[in-house]
């Protein structure tokens, strides 16, 4: 397995958008005297994975009594409520910066990554989601930039699975030729973009509903959206990038938050993302067969090049500064120049 190495704008109309959030209850009967109930915000990617965790952790001493109120979202428009006073006891981010919001906001210790994972909880990679049989042949990042070529992303502004995605596109053409190779290569990607939803899981949505000829995801949404019937491929790009998602607990959380926490970084609550097809953090969580992958008896295999973050990009404060700042930023600049702002 790879060698893993780690490394704010309040939004004026909160409440707005914590109405539009649409909360939900899940994880057991109706709150009462004897149970707690814990407030999960996350993006909506991991959704099935978290509930998946949450229904086993139910069963230990920690998780006897405990209900779930959830907010699910693009991860930015999620972190930037939390920050403007939507309630969270434990947050499931897509990207890093989410969570240092919430620490600037001093809603969360700044330790908060201090630990062996360094704050992650979830581990993916970026993969190429293309129709059934796969009718464009589309093998390759090369692929994707070629005429008569259209993709659906989720929209960098607001969702963290965007950055991911255009990150990866971005680090396998600058990795031999350098910035200007990434810049040439993201022009032509932009072109081709047909659609920008607001997050990774609603790009999924318009992919199902028949928009464009390939979707770049994480590999476990493509792999649950498998296990739920969908009949689309998938394609693990040789040269990819490994998605890390932080978890973090808030400063004024129930002590039972802290507890779900370390059940996630567990070997057994490992096995309850895999299950929903994430790849485990750790090389001791038993994978076993994984429905839904391109190979179930061997779910997760090792691209020839998997680039990470801090290993190959500098780490997110320089990606933020360099890709995404809002007047200078490279992907700013291009997706203003080809009209997918």
């Amino acid at each position: 397995m790879f060698t893993r190495k780690r490394s704010t704008r309040l939004i004026a109309a909160t409440t707005a958008l914590v109405a539009a959030l649409g909360l939900s209850a899940c994880g057991g009967a109706d709150a009462d005297s004897s149970s707690t109930t814990l407030s999960l915000v996350g993006f909506a990617v991991p959704k099935a994975g978290n509930n998946a965790a949450q229904k086993e952790f139910a069963k230990t001493d920690d998780g006897k009594g405990v209900v779930w109120k959830e907010s699910y979202g693009a991860s930015g428009d999620q972190s930037r409520a939390v920050a403007g006073g939507l309630k969270a006891d434990y947050v499931h981010f897509s990207v890093t910066p989410d969570v240092t919001r919430l620490v600037d906001a001093g809603l969360v210790e700044d330790t908060w990554d201090d630990g062996e994972n360094k704050g992650i909880v979830t581990d993916s990679v970026v993969v190429l989601v293309v129709r059934e049989g796969n009718p464009k042949n589309i093998q390759t990042w090369d692929d994707l930039v070629k005429s008569g070529v259209s993709i659906v992303t989720p929209n960098p502004g607001s969702s963290g699975a965007a950055r991911w995605n255009i990150l990866a596109g971005w680090q396998q053409a600058a990795a031999d030729g350098g910035d200007a190779a990434g810049t040439e290569y993201l022009t032509k990607f932009f072109k081709n973009v047909a659609a920008l939803p607001g997050s990774g899981r609603d790009a999924t949505a318009a992919f199902q509903a028949g928009t464009g000829d390939v979707l770049i995801s994480y590999e476990n949404e493509a792999i649950l959206a498998r296990q739920q019937g969908e009949k689309f491929d998938y394609v693990v790009p040789d040269e990819t990038l490994l998605i890390e998602n932080p978890g973090a607990v808030l400063k004024d959380a129930d002590p039972k938050a802290e507890a779900f926490l370390e059940y996630v970084l567990s070997d057994e609550g490992q096995k309850q993302y895999v299950s929903k097809g994430f790849r485990p953090l750790n090389d001791t969580v038993e994978v076993g067969k994984v429905e839904g992958a391109n190979d179930p008896e061997n779910p997760f295999p090792t691209p020839a090049k998997l680039f990470t973050i801090d290993g190959d990009l500098g780490g997110w404060a320089a990606i933020n500064t360099k890709f995404f700042d809002e007047n200078t930023g490279i992907v700013t600049k291009i997706q203003q120049e080809t009209g997918k702002s």
